[in-house]
């Protein structure tokens, strides 16, 4: 006679083995028709699997985080269901939950078009009409093999290989359609509901490796109701207006090219945009009491093998021999190089901390399919620094790197910013003693700073726990940008020391910081957050003056000339078209402030200023206008 323990506390007696659907049913009908899911202590289950036994339960509904991820990844086994009756020869690979979505990889022949992607969607809803059971199965490896191949499925048969040969495996059955699957699944496909809809079709390679086959990935969208599913694609549509690539190609700022994929290509305007971040992000690293340093890209393999990264993070990293058959890496991260420079000399404890930062142009491999323009590249520059000092230093360094991370991102009009809280993963380097170090004396020093957090549990880093600032955009996605580590191993791999207050040599702890986190990936984010329209102290082209007639060329240059003295970003459109063909398109191209000049302005020294999203506009003083722009530049308003 199982005892249910609910989590309030409350203890509920069956004569016979229950289930998470039949506990909800007895609690309300309406978690019954909320619940997707039961947790029984601590795994998830199927709502329809037996408990037999005394358990502590939690029943998970299908708005919470985990519900959603319970729905898209049934989606996802709808999505194949469709797939397979209506193109029978189609192989189905792998169709997990991802953020927001789900997708399923297919193998076919023939490519799946737009119009493909409607019919399955109408396919789908139909299944869900029907309410198929969601039955969980389990068997032997060596059946499922057999019974795989038997139905064409190669790619099916070749993951359940993979599984050792004396473990039983879960299938799951819904109509006709069987799929490999550890589960849990809704009791049955009506249980889905219809808050879904198909995106978009894009190549994949076949376990992410570019020296498989090519697959076909369908993705796709899921959600508890209709109002979500609204919501959400909306903000996909203001998502696309906002697009970065689309932003660096109307403000002349950058492009990709195939023959360097994964790289930028910056154009002036581009590279001035990032020159303002690099110029900023020095001076406040500068005040706050770091040394900019800069270290070697390629350097020695033996030195990544020292520090653990060869060994956790190598199959990342661009390599190359040289004829006398040495092996070297570009690298992937600052740190061995910044421990290096720290090791020159000998560091006292009355040094410490001490504060080592460089914009490290770093490169790390990404498979094809995962390069999405600046968001996810291959090449990019890191705000990195790294904070040589005691334990007893952990404290008051994350207090300071924390104020001045969440101070930046206000400057940049983040002000909506969550911290993580992440600790040790699956592959890491360093003994669970040291691990437990590490995580206490981080989640002290963020305790002792009074911010919240959340607990990211297995995303801290290979060599230690950290800390990850989310931001929050304009329309509503979050994205990890800056990040702060604890790190008790890597400066004993490589032999760091410094002179502690009794004359002994001591191993110092490292703190490693990002603020932006890569540059380019912050400046895709900061586009599409302010969908192009920089504030003034950032833009990299501030102000463009307008001639309204040939006449006034002179003096438009001579306007600029004023403009560049007091520092601003200014260039002349001298060129003979309409001025309201000029304001048009310079407005398109996101500069912040448009000057019109004419005669009347020759005359009256003035210029007729326009602040880009405005009609309206402005004659003022040329000396006037040049104040109040660089009072705004000064304040970063």
């Amino acid at each position: 006679m199982p005892h249910i323990r609910l989590p309030d506390g409350s203890d509920k007696p069956f004569d016979k083995a229950v289930n998470g659907l039949q506990i909800a049913s007895e609690i309300s009908k309406g978690l019954a028709r909320e619940a997707v899911a039961v947790r029984v202590n601590g795994d998830l289950w199927d709502l329809t699997r037996d408990i037999d036994r005394d358990a502590d339960i939690e029943l998970v509904k299908r708005n919470s985080v985990e519900g959603l991820e319970l729905l898209r990844h049934d989606a996802a086994h709808v999505l194949a269901e469709a797939v397979k009756e209506l193109w029978p020869e189609t192989q189905v690979t792998i169709g997990p939950a991802i953020e927001n979505g789900f997708y399923y990889d297919f193998a076919r022949a023939e490519p799946f078009t737009p119009e493909d992607l409607q019919v399955i969607e109408d396919r789908m809803r139909e299944i869900v009409d029907r309410d198929e059971a969601i039955e969980r199965e389990i068997w032997k490896r060596d059946d499922a093999i057999r019974f795989f191949r038997e139905q064409g499925e190669e790619y099916k048969a070749r993951i359940i290989e993979d599984i050792p040969a004396d473990e039983d495996i879960s299938l799951y059955r819904q109509g006709n359609f069987i799929d490999l699957c550890r589960g849990p699944h809704l009791p049955s496909t009506g249980r889905l509901g219809k808050a879904f809809r198909l995106t978009r079709v894009s190549g994949a390679y076949w376990r992410g490796d570019s020296r498989n086959e090519m697959l076909q990935r369908i993705y796709g969208t899921a959600w508890a109701n209709d109002k979500q599913l609204r919501l959400y694609l909306k903000q996909l549509e203001e998502a696309e207006k906002r697009d970065h690539r689309r932003l660096g190609k109307i403000m002349n700022l950058f492009h990709f090219q195939e023959e360097a994929p994964g790289a930028i290509f910056w154009h002036p305007n581009g590279w001035r945009l990032y020159q303002n971040l690099v110029d900023y992000m020095r001076q406040r690293q500068f005040d706050a009491g770091y040394h900019e340093v800069n270290t070697p890209e390629l350097m020695d393999r033996s030195l990544w093998e020292a520090s653990g990264h060869w060994e956790t993070f190598g199959e990342h990293m661009y390599t190359t021999e040289t004829e006398d058959g040495r092996n070297y890496a570009i690298k992937p991260m600052n740190c061995p190089g910044h421990v290096q420079v720290f090791k020159q000399g000998i560091t006292s404890y009355r040094e410490l901390p001490y504060r080592l930062c460089e914009f490290g142009k770093v490169h790390r491999y990404e498979p094809s399919g995962a390069l999405h323009g600046m968001l996810r590249v291959r090449a990019f520059t890191q705000d990195d620094a790294h904070i040589f000092c005691t334990a007893e230093q952990i404290t008051a360094e994350t207090i300071a790197v924390c104020d001045l991370i969440l101070g930046i991102y206000r400057d940049f009009g983040f002000d909506d910013v969550f911290i993580k809280f992440a600790d040790r993963p699956d592959v890491r380097v360093g003994s669970d003693e040291v691990w437990d170090q590490a995580e206490a004396a981080l989640q002290s020093a963020l305790e002792a700073s009074g911010l919240e957090y959340q607990h990211n549990p297995g995303e801290g880093a290979f060599y230690g726990p950290k800390l990850e600032f989310v931001l929050r955009d304009a329309i509503g996605r979050d994205w990890q940008c800056g990040t702060h580590q604890v790190d008790l191993n890597l400066p004993a791999r490589l032999g760091a020391t410094y002179i502690g207050e009794d004359g002994q040599k001591h191993t110092p702890v490292l703190l490693h910081r990002a603020m932006f986190g890569s540059l380019e990936r912050f400046i895709g984010i900061m586009l599409e957050h302010h969908a192009g329209n920089l504030p003034l102290w950032l833009a990299p082209s501030q102000v463009k003056v307008l001639t309204i007639t040939s006449d006034a060329d002179a003096y438009a240059n001579s306007v600029v000339e004023r403009l560049r003295d007091a520092g601003l970003h200014a260039d002349a459109d001298l060129r003979n078209e309409k001025i309201s063909y000029k304001v048009r398109e310079h407005s398109v191209a996101k500069v912040p402030v448009l000057m019109a000049v004419g005669q009347r302005e020759i005359d009256e020294d003035t210029v007729a200023v326009r602040r880009l999203g405005s009609k309206q506009q402005k004659v003022m003083k040329v000396d006037e206008a040049i104040a109040s722009l660089g009072d705004e530049v000064s304040r970063r308003a």
